[in-house]
């Protein structure tokens, strides 16, 4: 898949039978760094594209999930993915997600949720006609999986797999610093409380800087016991880290947090986010940096 063409808008209808994926395929587009849609109407499918290719707009890869639940709209489906087609920069394939009448009524009953095309509220009869009224649109569909027996890390991976730039899932390290005192960052995978560390805010010339300057890191690194701790994180980051790329997430996030999010934890996630820049595509924020006490 040739993703160097950057003018080229590349676009995934995500559809097939309700119940065999589509809510954790759309996830996994986002994850991919696509721009994901849920339930546009059919007809508007043309207009919305068209505008992107005339604007200068960053969204060139577009995932847009496209089922019965539009009713009678969902008919013009395939008329409006052929409009799509004559366009010109735009690359267009579908993605059909099925499953056996077995999985899918068992997948209804466990969510305790309606067909939509269930007239009478018994699933079956709802898969047998949505079954029906998709036939011709997975006639075109470029990709066909069967997620009866996949479970959503499985499918996540498969998608990875064909639809990402180099055939795996992009996956990122953020190294983050906070201030217990302004709160616990509630996106964080695992948090380290720093706050034992000798404190630079009780050296006169270097209360009022940060960790981003050189005397304060230094004066954090010195001591015995930051070295110590780095040896350990190392350690533990270079078995942990692996980990939450194997389990398929997309990122994992590591925050440092000292008292105010100033000097100690800035210092120690700059750290780590140099030692492994060169191992993972990393990143750093220092979230309360700029919450200096006037």
């Amino acid at each position: 898949m040739d993703n160097d063409r950057t003018n080229e808008i590349e676009l995934v209808i995500i559809t097939g039978m309700s119940g065999a994926g589509k809510t954790v395929a759309m996830q996994s587009f986002e994850d991919l760094g696509f721009y994901c849609i849920d339930n546009l109407p059919p007809e508007l499918l043309p207009m919305f594209i068209e505008l992107m290719t005339k604007s200068d707009h960053q969204m060139r890869r577009i995932a847009a999930v496209m089922d019965t639940r539009g009713g009678v709209l969902f008919e013009t489906l395939v008329g409006s993915i052929d409009r799509v087609a004559q366009l010109e920069n735009v690359t267009t394939q579908i993605l059909f997600l099925e499953a056996d009448d077995e999985t899918l009524v068992r997948r209804y009953k466990e969510s305790r949720r309606s067909h939509p095309l269930a007239t009478h509220g018994l699933p079956l009869e709802g898969i047998r006609k949505e079954r029906e009224a998709l036939t011709e649109l997975k006639g075109h569909a470029r990709y066909i999986f069967d997620t009866s027996q996949l479970k959503p890390r499985a499918l996540r991976e498969k998608i990875a797999t064909e639809f990402s730039v180099k055939g795996k899932a992009p996956f990122a390290v953020h190294f983050m610093s906070f201030g217990f005192k302004h709160g616990m960052p509630i996106d964080a995978d695992v948090v380290f409380d720093v706050r034992f560390l000798p404190n630079p805010f009780y050296i006169e010339e270097l209360r009022s800087k940060t960790g981003m300057d050189d005397e304060v890191a230094q004066y954090v690194l010195k001591w015995n016991d930051t070295k110590v701790l780095i040896d350990k994180l190392t350690d533990l980051f270079r078995f942990l880290i692996p980990q939450y790329k194997n389990e398929g997430k997309s990122q994992a996030v590591i925050a440092f947090g000292c008292t105010g999010g100033q000097h100690r934890s800035v210092t120690l996630a700059n750290y780590f986010n140099q030692l492994f820049e060169e191992e993972f595509e990393t990143y750093v924020t220092h979230r309360d940096i700029e919450k200096r006490k006037k």
